[in-house]
C-alpha cells in the first residue's frame, strides 16, 4: 500500500511546536523546552495535519543529535518515521555536520530497527540514563526503559 509523501518544514516559531507530540516521545517538559530553545524543530504534515516532528540539536563541533522523533499514532506504520529520519540526515549534511547521533530507549525495538535501516550504527549504551534523568519509570513494550542506546552515522 502506498502512502502520501509527508511535507516537512522547519518551524520558525518554537512557540508553535506540537508539544503534545513532542511529549509523547519525551515526557520531560524541561528537556523538551531546553532542546526547542537550542535546536531546530521540523514538523511533518500530511494534508495540512501534523503527522510527525523531530528536532536537530547541535552538540559538539561538527556533530548534531537527532532528538524527539515522533509520529502521531494514526500515522504510524506508514513510513513517515523513516521519512523524518531521512530528512534529518539530509538536513544535517546540508548544514555541514560530519556526524549525526541519535539515542533511544533499550526497549524501543521499532526505533532501534528504524535507525539502523536509515544507516545508523550502535556506538554505546548509557547505562541507567532514564533512571538518572527522569523522575518516574518509563515503560515500553512491557519493559522498563532504563538504558539509552546511542547510535551515530558519519555524513
Amino acid at each position: 500500500m502506498e502512502y502520501q509523501q509527508m511535507s516537512i518544514e522547519l518551524l520558525t516559531d518554537a512557540g508553535n511546536a506540537p508539544l503534545d507530540l513532542l511529549y509523547n516521545a519525551d515526557p520531560s517538559v524541561e528537556a523538551v523546552a531546553d532542546y526547542l530553545k537550542r535546536g531546530e524543530c521540523f514538523v511533518g504534515k500530511v494534508d495540512d495535519e501534523v503527522a510527525g516532528v523531530y528536532v536537530l540539536l547541535p552538540t559538539r563541533p561538527f556533530t548534531v543529535e537527532l532528538v524527539n522523533v515522533a509520529v502521531e499514532w494514526k500515522f504510524q506504520g506508514r513510513g513517515y518515521g523513516k521519512q523524518l529520519v531521512e530528512h534529518a540526515v539530509k538536513q544535517a549534511r546540508e548544514r555541514g555536520y560530519k556526524t549525526i547521533e541519535v539515542g533511544t530507549g533499550n526497549c524501543g525495538m521499532m526505533q532501534l530497527a528504524l535507525y539502523q535501516k536509515c544507516g545508523f550504527s550502535m556506538t554505546h549504551i548509557d547505562v541507567d540514563f532514564f533512571r538518572r534523568h527522569y523522575p518516574a519509570p518509563i515503560f515500553e513494550n512491557g519493559m522498563e526503559c532504563r538504558h539509552m542506546v546511542r547510535l551515530s552515522q558519519d555524513l
